[in-house]
């Protein structure tokens, strides 16, 4: 290697620094994808297949990065003009009462289901140390006054479709056994919980179908073939898509639309959106 070499690859490292620093802060936090996937169901009635189930998780209202970015998305999630939306938890990054109007006003834009909308709680609904129920019910309030109806331990049936929905593993209202002993197997049924690790738990009393989770963000920063560095669950497996578990069970996990801190790198927010099928 010449000197000219040298001198060139020296004054290429600042630039692809600066480069590589706007996107991971200024592009793929913002640069949203729309997964699409099947998602068989079984004893699903005639009159849903193909209909299309969307799901938006951890949008983290919040001060930590530009919140309106929520609404451009949501926008573009309505025109799909889905059937169903849920959404799994993590509404704001929870440090005081400030972020409630601004939870007013992304949800103000929040994709509806034609037939019907649901969502479940995530730790930091639950405020400081994920310990505070009386800001999880003003959520909660303001979640269903947008017209989506919040699961706290509790199944709705929804034009024919039982969504289950589990409160946070990490919040003081987590009863799973409560909801999963009323599940109906004979019925077609999804489940919304926040944190994946749940599904390791013994609770499930036979539970046969899809889990639809959140929390982990894909890592938001995950080097090209190798796992997440840092993923806030137990089972490090857990971090990003679908998953078998070889019980009947599927668990879908979504990289969140928002984000804790502006940054990501091969972990773009995610969109998802299902298209139901007859298993």
């Amino acid at each position: 290697m010449n000197r000219r070499t040298i001198l060139k690859t020296l004054l290429a490292l600042p630039v692809a620094a600066v480069a590589g620093g706007i996107y991971t802060t200024q592009i793929e936090p913002y640069w949203v994808e729309h997964v699409r996937l099947p998602m068989p169901i079984k004893n699903l009635p005639a009159n849903l297949v193909g209909r299309t189930l969307v799901q938006i998780s951890d949008i983290h209202v919040g001060n930590r990065f530009d919140w309106t970015y929520l609404i451009r998305a949501f926008n573009d999630a309505a025109e799909i003009e889905p059937d169903f939306v849920v959404y799994t938890g993590d509404f704001i990054s929870y440090e005081s009462a400030e972020q409630f109007d601004p939870l007013v006003q992304v949800l103000d834009h929040a994709p509806l289901g034609k037939l019907g909308s649901a969502a479940v709680l995530g730790n930091h609904d639950y405020g400081r140390g994920w310990n505070q129920p009386k800001v999880a019910d003003q959520i909660s309030a303001i979640i269903a006054n947008a017209g989506i109806t919040v699961l706290r331990n509790e199944i709705a049936s929804i034009a024919g479709l039982n969504v289950a929905g589990i409160d946070d593993l990490w919040g003081p209202n987590f009863l799973p056994i409560s909801v999963l002993s009323q599940v109906d197997a004979a019925s077609a049924n999804v489940l919304l919980c926040h944190n994946p690790d749940v599904v390791d738990l013994p609770v499930w009393h036979g539970y046969d179908g899809w889990i639809l989770a959140g929390h982990t963000h894909g890592g938001q920063v995950k080097p090209p073939f190798l796992p997440p560095p840092i993923l806030p669950v137990q089972n490090q497996r857990y971090s990003a898509g679908r998953f078998d578990l070889a019980d009947g069970r599927t668990l879908y996990i979504n990289r969140a639309l928002g984000c804790m801190v502006p940054l990501r790198f091969n972990a773009r927010p995610e969109i998802t959106i299902f298209t139901l099928m007859a298993a």
